[in-house]
């Protein structure tokens, strides 16, 4: 069975909101646009989510909403797993080698540095840097096609299929 990941960075959240926390901060006018916007490429092209599980920070929860919103995904059908804030690649596999096996596309949603960290883990052979030299931006979609099953999950058993930017869209 072929399996895809796709990683969606959060959309560009608010620094000036008065949020009590870091956890707390809300997607800025910018990212409410982004994350729907994104959203309606993944159900353009065909990419609908089997399971979606997704950091409950405030902005990543916005971002995994507006975007599922727009392929037919209700909050009910999200995973929400408090191990993907600020977690770095090791513990976001762990996370996903918790995914259904029946599960034939995986979407989920979180923060940098992990998620630049987990896309370059994956992926066969080197990951190329775009020129700005940001590999996940705000509202990023990475698509990877995965040769294993989910509880099998490790370094070098994917491939990149596109890496994709709100903005571009």
């Amino acid at each position: 069975m072929t399996r895809e990941l796709l990683l969606l960075r959060h959309a560009k959240s608010a620094w000036d909101t008065g949020a009590p926390s870091d956890y707390e901060r809300p997607l800025a006018k910018r990212g409410l646009k982004a994350a729907p916007k994104v959203g309606r490429f993944m159900a353009k092209n065909g990419l609908h989510p089997d399971y979606v599980v997704s950091s409950p920070a405030q902005r990543a929860r916005q971002t995994v909403m507006l975007a599922c919103a727009e392929v037919g995904i209700g909050e009910g059908a999200i995973q929400w797993d408090r191990r993907i804030y600020h977690a770095g690649a090791v513990t976001l596999v762990n996370v996903l080698r918790e995914s259904p096996p029946e599960a034939r596309r995986v979407l989920m949603v979180g923060h940098n540095p992990g998620f630049e960290q987990l896309l370059q883990s994956l992926c066969v052979g080197e990951v190329p840097m775009p020129e700005d030299g940001k590999l996940m931006p705000t509202a990023a979609l990475a698509r990877m096609r995965v040769r294993v099953p989910w509880s099998e999950l490790e370094h070098g058993v994917a491939e990149l299929i596109s890496l994709t930017r709100a903005r571009s869209l």
